[in-house]
């Protein structure tokens, strides 16, 4: 075990969007505990610039994933931890391939905070019990002595959003999600209504989306056509500033409502069967989640309450 404060970190977080933001949290814990060590994140390319603009870092490594069969990038990830001389890991990623990396390092290993079998700070979650990734992360940190806040602050983050021309108020509404997990999808036209309706509410409902979701946020503004696309106009950082003035936000359960809810919108997140939201819901000051196995049986009046009594309530 070093005896003396760690001056050499690696923090490990890989993805998805949703754990990345949530993970920020803990970033921020991390570089206020060890506010004079040379701190470097392992991630994938998506999150890279979102992590240099938290300012938690002073290095980022990306991850490019070796296959098992690729002994040359497996040889050459264990020569560059061995010659960065860590002497303590935060593995916020706790997998198969994080626990890989533990490996990588050998008998003279540094401390490890982490749930893989001969960690020196080892989180193992209570049996019985379910917790929240965010929950989990800040019983893991506690193990070193850090006290995570339960929110990123994400105010580091800006955009010139002024050339949407938005009119206030107005809602953000997250109609897309992965494309191989259509079952955590609310159907396009229950969104479709809900726009209606917050139309006439007198808020501009703003449809946020990639590429991917093009051909199903035309639909909605066909039906609805007050609503205003931004289907593959924004960025993470515009997403978040869009966040912090609107009324309220809608969406499924995928990467940018973890961002949304995160960043300041009352949000209302809409849960399938595919995932539980009571491991992986969004967090902010104003959250609420509606249920059901199968999002096609979700009704729309039953959103559209959740959605006025969010905006009511505020």
């Amino acid at each position: 075990m070093i005896d003396f404060p760690p001056q050499r970190i690696l923090v490990i977080k890989l993805s998805a969007l949703g754990d990345f933001v949530l993970s920020i949290a803990s970033f921020q814990a991390i570089r206020a505990h060890h506010a004079e060590a040379s701190i470097t994140l392992l991630t994938t390319a998506p999150y890279r610039r979102l992590a240099r603009s938290s300012g938690c870092f002073d290095d980022i490594w990306l991850d490019e994933r070796p296959q098992w069969w690729n002994i040359d990038r497996w040889l050459l990830m264990r020569t560059r931890l061995k010659a960065a001389r860590f002497n303590r890991v935060y593995d916020l990623q706790r997998s198969d391939r994080s626990a890989a990396y533990f490996n990588l390092m050998g008998k003279k290993r540094p401390e490890w905070v982490g749930v893989v079998k001969g960690a020196s700070h080892r989180y193992e979650k209570p049996r019985g019990h379910t917790l929240h990734i965010a929950d989990r992360e800040s019983a893991q940190l506690a193990l070193a002595g850090i006290r995570r806040p339960p929110i990123p602050d994400l105010s580091f983050l800006t955009a010139e959003i002024s050339r949407f021309a938005l009119s206030k108020p107005y809602a953000l509404l997250v109609p897309g999600g992965a494309p191989h997990r259509p079952a955590k999808r609310w159907p396009v036209e229950h969104y479709a209504k809900l726009a209606s309706t917050l139309v006439k509410a007198g808020v501009t409902p703003v449809l946020l989306g990639s590429e991917a979701e093009a051909k199903d946020l035309a639909r909605i503004c066909k039906i609805c056509p007050s609503s205003r696309n931004l289907c593959g106009d924004t960025e993470l950082e515009d997403i978040a500033l869009l966040a912090r003035d609107a009324v309220v936000a809608i969406g499924n359960d995928t990467g940018p409502m973890h961002l949304i809810a995160t960043s300041g919108a009352p949000s209302v997140a809409l849960f399938s069967a595919e995932s539980d939201p009571e491991k992986v819901a969004p967090r902010g000051h104003a959250v609420t989640y509606l249920h059901a196995d199968d999002l096609a049986d979700l009704s729309p009046e039953r959103v559209i309450a959740a959605t006025l009594e969010m905006m009511e309530r505020l």
